[in-house]
């Protein structure tokens, strides 16, 4: 019971340091802090504790369990029946295993934003945003639009207005892509979470669209904390998505998917090789100087019961970040490790980050309950690198907004990892 209460204190502590951060602290609008805490909360309890919306969530979630089955046979296509079909038999394989779900659901997500299906959900819930938050139309659509779409890719549904928006807007657009993540990493991280166990596929599956949506209205609170608007004139309420589309026909819809699919896939797996390759170049370095010269290797083997073998920068990254992990309503067993993987995604990536999660969860080290409220903690593109991807990705729709991106990255950056956390404390209470 304890543990969960230690998410009141996280909450408290996250708003704390908004406000701290604030531009302009007088004319933060507490209503709309209200208002999105208030949505988040709504959503959890419905999600977690109502039976009936919990079902639903559950089918929903299913559908991405049933993807990775549809990715599966496209991969024997391509990798072999063989290969695929004896996996467990040679451990497990990221390339093959997870890579080729981005590829697929990208292309299918650009299929339904080509039929305008994806505009009409993206519509159904930035309404209610609308109206309970009092945010213009566009922060409200690109909000909810990043629950299904990347961070680069969201802004498309308010290509026309993203040059005339204030800085508070801006700001806002930035904090919601930071805060969420798109469907086709998604269900990538179901395959590797969940396993090959298809009910654990289903519980993580809904877990992650749950963490997605409850960050939607957690990005409002920390960027409009962080950066009030000073300009409400200029604000046009009316919601209209843009009517623009990708592709000039079905097929080459899939075509531009897929091929976005694709760069991702590779700058994925080109990332992880190398973030790997420099962790374990740095520890290498770190392990056989200090650690060694001053017996920190040994000392912090004995000191955390062999969680961590030696002094390296997952163990500094883990006391760096423990208190934080400690308020979100991680064990307090669980700290250090809760810490290692909050560092990770901020400094590295969620990808990095996630791959951790699921060997902690594979070799048993971290209990349920903190392996879940991880998973919400984790699940938001908010890391250094995403400020250059906002920045150049955002730049190129609107070129007069440029300096203002750069300008606000830090902030974004800030932003989109208070929401996270945000949602996780949320997570945790109810848990």
């Amino acid at each position: 019971m304890i543990e969960s209460y230690k998410g009141i204190l996280g909450i408290v502590f996250l708003i704390g340091i908004c406000y701290l951060l604030s531009k302009d602290r007088k004319a933060i609008n507490w209503r709309i802090v209200g208002a999105g805490m208030g949505l988040q909360l709504i959503f959890a309890l419905l999600v977690l504790k109502v039976p009936f919306v919990k079902k639903i969530f559950e089918v929903v979630a299913s559908v991405f369990v049933v993807f990775l089955d549809f990715t599966k046979e496209g991969s024997k296509f391509l990798f072999g029946k063989e290969l695929m079909e004896n996996i467990p038999a040679h451990g497990f394989i990221f390339a093959i295993q997870v890579l080729p779900t981005v590829i697929f659901f990208s292309a299918f997500t650009s299929l339904l934003y080509y039929l305008g299906i994806l505009q009409k959900i993206v519509y159904g819930i930035a309404y209610v945003m609308n109206k309970t938050m009092q945010l213009s139309g566009a922060e409200s659509l690109s909000a909810a639009g990043n629950i299904f779409l990347g961070q680069t890719e969201a802004p498309l549904l308010i290509k026309p207005y993203i040059n005339d928006m204030t800085k508070s807007e801006i700001l806002c657009v930035m904090v919601g892509g930071m805060a969420t993540i798109a469907g086709g990493v998604l269900a990538a991280y179901v395959g590797f979470l969940g396993g090959t166990d298809p009910v654990q596929q289903q519980l993580y599956a809904t877990h992650l669209l749950s963490a997605s949506i409850m960050s939607a209205p957690a990005a409002i609170v920390a960027s409009k904390m962080l950066f009030p608007e000073s300009e409400p004139d200029k604000i046009k309420k009316d919601l209209v998505v843009s009517k623009e589309k990708l592709g000039s026909n079905v097929l080459d819809a899939i075509s531009i998917g897929t091929t976005d699919g694709l760069k991702l896939a590779v700058n994925v797996g080109a990332m992880l090789l190398v973030f790997t390759a420099m962790i374990y170049m740095l520890n290498y370095l770190v392990q056989n100087s200090i650690g060694s010269w001053f017996g920190l290797n040994d000392w912090v083997r004995m000191s955390t019961n062999g969680r961590f073998e030696s002094f390296s920068l997952q163990y500094i990254l883990g006391m760096v970040c423990s208190p934080i992990a400690w308020l979100i309503g991680i064990p307090n067993a669980d700290i250090m490790l809760g810490g290692q993987l909050l560092g990770e995604k901020t400094i590295l990536n969620e990808f990095y980050a996630y791959t951790t999660l699921a060997k902690f969860k594979t070799d048993q080290m971290m209990s349920e309950r903190a392996l879940i409220i991880a998973t919400y903690a984790l699940c938001g593109f908010s890391n250094f690198a995403s400020i250059g991807i906002q920045i150049g990705g955002i730049s190129t729709i609107a070129p007069d907004q440029r300096s203002t991106l750069a300008s606000l990255g830090i902030y974004a950056l800030i932003g989109g990892t208070v929401a996270c956390l945000f949602t996780a404390a949320i997570a945790g209470l109810l848990i």
